[in-house]
């Protein structure tokens, strides 16, 4: 395999600083780093980014989820190891992942559910999360970023 190009974020000067900065606001925004990191990796999951998944789940590991975690959150509704409040934000990020699959890309139904678990600040940084590694995913996977490259 070999990639297009590198990522567009690293070519282009000032790029990469915000986006870094994003991610900084979303650590700061009170949700537990397990479940960033879960819906990351889910999110890529989705989006078939080997970069996203191969890092998300070295640095998921990083933050303390277990291999079992790790091996079923692409079956996450199927499995006992994760909290009523990681399940809220993983089908949130589902939902805000997967916009064309339905009328209402993400319902009042999942809305309110992860609004039940997280307040403002923290669904904000769960929204971000999302957005960033969308955004991510999306120039990854049009460069053919390589999954293991980045170290």
């Amino acid at each position: 395999m070999q990639s297009r190009m590198q990522n567009p974020a690293l070519i282009l000067p000032g790029a990469m600083q915000p986006i870094q900065e994003l991610l900084k606001a979303v650590h700061a925004g009170g949700v537990d780093a397990q479940t960033l990191e879960l819906v990351h990796l889910r999110v890529s999951q989705i989006n078939g980014c080997s970069v996203c998944v191969d890092a998300g789940t070295k640095t998921a590991r990083k933050a303390g989820v277990s291999d079992e975690r790790l091996a079923t959150v692409a079956a996450w509704r199927e499995t006992p190891y994760f909290t009523e409040e990681e399940r809220a934000a993983l089908e949130l990020a589902e939902a805000a992942t997967r916009l064309a699959d339905r009328a209402a890309a993400v319902s009042d139904e999942v809305w309110d559910r992860a609004a039940t678990y997280f307040d403002e600040k923290q669904l904000a940084a769960i929204v971000l999360i999302i957005g960033v590694t969308n955004l991510f995913n999306r120039l990854n996977a049009t460069t053919r970023q390589i999954a293991g490259a980045w170290g």
